[in-house]
């Protein structure tokens, strides 16, 4: 079954074009980059008793959308405030919310009351772990073009998003002072596990070698990488592993929430001054036992370690 994505109003004028021209939906989903799904939903969600017009499905939404953010009361965004100055992200707030029964919130409305807080003056943005500007994970997106027979997050299954399962990883590089070098990284949703790697180069051919050189000895379903060139080789990767690999959009880097945070994390030990040519593998051998080995909140404060040992063992 397919994930539902948010349209754009530009899409909603498409979808109203091909259905005048009488194209089906499947058809339509391919044209215009969506899941068919996403259009039987809109479609069904948003026609009126002239059938689908795009400016009439374009207000339902927003009304749609309105209605529930007025449901979150003024004292729940406080106490959601509460959580963002402990240092919680948006992400790890809209999952407990959900385990606990607490409210239903997306992690992107959060985002929107924080930089709503900053425009007032507020401080809850400077507890986000990545400060840089930000796109909401629905609308259009370039195309660039860079990685052939790339596949969307879109169409990744949902047992990844659920974290039920070792073996969903993901991926990303970081990179040396003056871009010289690079530090791959790569982080299993459950356990949050972690596996670091050090490249003098951020070419296709050496992250490419470095991911299968550090996956070789772990479960491994799928892996979800950012749109860096460095990814291109990922059809070399999942045939190597035997694994799926997916992409999240372009600017959406809380889609890799994982390994944003753990990135975050790793700077404790690598600042950004750093000049990797200094660096040895047992320095990053070191990082990377020091974050397995240490109890994290979202884990019940279980190591990773210790979940992925007892998962692999049963």
């Amino acid at each position: 079954m397919g994930t539902y994505t948010q349209l754009t109003q530009i899409q909603r004028y498409q979808i109203s074009a091909l259905l005048k021209m009488g194209h089906i939906q499947i058809e339509i989903a391919k044209t215009i980059g969506v899941h068919r799904s996403t259009v039987s939903r809109e479609i069904r969600r948003n026609r009126g008793k002239r059938g689908y017009r795009p400016k009439q499905a374009q207000r339902l939404t927003q009304e749609r959308q309105n209605k529930a953010k007025a449901r979150i009361m003024s004292e729940e965004w406080k106490w959601i405030g509460k959580l963002i100055r402990l240092d919680w992200s948006p992400e790890q707030i809209s999952d407990y919310c959900r385990n606990e029964q607490v409210l239903q919130i997306s992690h992107e409305w959060i985002y929107q009351h924080i930089y709503h807080d900053k425009c007032k003056g507020g401080s809850l943005w400077k507890h986000l772990r990545c400060r840089k500007k930000r796109r909401k994970r629905y609308g259009s997106y370039e195309k660039r073009g860079q990685i052939p027979n790339r596949t969307s997050i879109d169409e990744r299954p949902q047992v990844v998003t659920d974290r039920s399962r070792l073996g969903d990883w993901e991926a990303d590089t970081i990179i040396g002072k003056g871009r010289k070098g690079a530090i791959v990284t790569l982080v299993d949703r459950k356990s949050r596990y972690l596996r670091m790697g050090l490249v003098s180069q951020r070419t296709k051919e050496t992250v490419k070698e470095m991911i299968i050189s550090l996956l070789d000895d772990f479960p491994v379903h799928t892996i979800t990488c950012d749109n860096g060139k460095e990814f291109t080789s990922h059809e070399a990767v999942a045939q190597a592993l035997g694994a799926k690999v997916y992409f999240a959009h372009p600017y959406a880097s809380w889609e890799r929430g994982t390994n944003e945070n753990t990135n975050g994390l790793i700077r404790q030990y690598i600042p950004k001054d750093t000049k990797f040519s200094k660096l040895t593998h047992e320095d990053i051998a070191f990082v990377e036992n020091r974050l397995n080995t240490r109890p994290r909140k979202c884990l019940s404060f279980t190591t990773p370690m210790v979940i992925l040992n007892n998962h692999c063992c049963t």
